[in-house]
């Protein structure tokens, strides 16, 4: 049941950030050679700008060099469906290359868990992994939330006009 588009709505885009925040794993979806791919993984935000660290080796990393569209997906799991509430976003998704946004977005993640800046007490090959990963952003063109709890199959569209999400839409 596809609800009604929205263009532009401020307290959409004002709740799609509050459910990204409230949450920390995304399944990211790609497609390549071997076909499509889903992954979870654990991800910081700025607004609805999202990222993640991974290797550049991972199947998702090496099909989003290939391929940068992207979709993700955001949900907890629910017992009951009228609980349902989740987020579908496509758009696209790149490895971040510039050192200073690198550091940046590394040192928002490691705010948003505390673990990643314990990582002097853990043992020496993990500190040396998560020196080597990378960074990747997503950025969506287009962000669907859907709400069960406001009626089966309830859905809210928030299209971003093909382009990146910009502050005021943050």
């Amino acid at each position: 049941m596809e609800g009604k588009q929205q263009r532009g709505s401020e307290d959409l885009a004002r709740r799609i950030r509050a459910f990204i925040a409230a949450h920390h794993v995304l399944s990211l979806a790609t497609h390549g050679p071997e076909g499509p791919h889903a992954a979870n993984v654990f991800y910081a935000h700025d607004g609805m700008l999202v990222f993640w660290v991974s290797d550049r080796a991972t199947r998702h990393s090496r099909e989003i060099e290939r391929e940068p569209r992207v979709a993700i997906t955001i949900a907890p799991d629910y017992a009951d469906f009228p609980e349902v509430r989740g987020l579908q976003m496509s758009g696209t998704a790149r490895r971040v290359e510039s050192a200073q946004e690198r550091a940046r977005l590394l040192s928002q993640l490691e705010a948003r868990y505390p673990f990643l800046k314990r990582l002097a007490d853990l043992p020496q090959e993990l500190r040396e992994a998560y020196a080597r990963v990378d960074v990747y952003r997503f950025e969506p063109t287009r962000a669907v939330l859907i709400d069960n709890t406001r009626g089966f199959g309830h859905r809210e569209t928030l299209e971003l006009g093909g382009r990146p999400p910009q502050a005021e839409d943050t």
